[in-house]
């Protein structure tokens, strides 16, 4: 069985959700304080379409615009040399996108959860938001973001569509293990299907385990 799936998707989805931690959380942030509800509407809606579109159908969008043909990818291999589309990069971004819509909502809740007044009080006491951020109200949604952040890692570690359309299924390259398991069936090889489904299947409990810890913890949290 070989083990290079097991190390591409353990590292993409170690560096996809390093990316989807800030991006998610400053988006939520950024979202949480918008006036208009009208607005929150709309961004909202797009940041968490990659949620409800089907993978492949995200993954067709990405390719396009990250193909060797297409404006944005054309121009990352004429002016650095690197070729984004059926690349190990391609499956971190597939990742991203996939997963950033669980981190931005789970993000999001939590910030709007905190109790305002304790914003209030820090804006009385003459605190800058950047300070009323990191001391209050970061600390405060810490749970919900780790569980957001738990979520997205186990997204973008079972990521197939996407990664399958703009990254391919190349061995040793960008096969992760959810392509693994789609290759080993295919092939008829079933004995090494079922040990990476096993894999699969730990590494998702223990997910489970940390998620169900941290919500635990949130719960403590609310009724102290």
């Amino acid at each position: 069985m070989p083990i290079s799936p097991i190390l591409i998707s353990m590292k993409t989805a170690a560096v996809s959700i390093l990316i989807t931690f800030f991006i998610g959380t400053f988006l939520a942030k950024l979202i949480a304080d918008l006036k208009s509800e009208r607005a929150k509407a709309v961004w909202d809606g797009l940041l968490t379409l990659p949620l409800v579109l089907p993978p492949t159908v995200v993954g067709f969008f990405l390719l396009y615009t990250f193909g060797v043909r297409r404006p944005v990818g054309r121009f990352f291999l004429e002016y650095f040399g690197i070729k984004i589309a059926f690349s190990w990069g391609a499956t971190v971004i597939a990742a991203v996108v996939i997963s950033l819509p669980l981190m931005y909502r789970s993000a999001r809740g939590a910030f709007e959860q905190v109790d305002e007044n304790l914003i209030y009080a820090g804006r009385t006491l003459g605190l800058s938001e950047w300070k009323i951020f990191w001391k209050i109200l970061f600390p405060n949604a810490i749970s919900g973001i780790i569980s957001g952040a738990v979520l997205a890692f186990a997204r973008g570690l079972g990521e197939f569509g996407a990664t399958a359309m703009i990254a391919g299924n190349i061995l040793h390259k960008t096969r992760t293990l959810p392509l693994a398991v789609y290759s080993s069936v295919a092939a008829g090889d079933m004995n090494t299907a079922y040990k990476y489904v096993a894999i699969i299947t730990i590494i998702s409990f223990v997910i489970m385990l940390v998620m169900n810890y941290f919500a635990s913890r949130e719960r403590k949290r609310r009724r102290a």
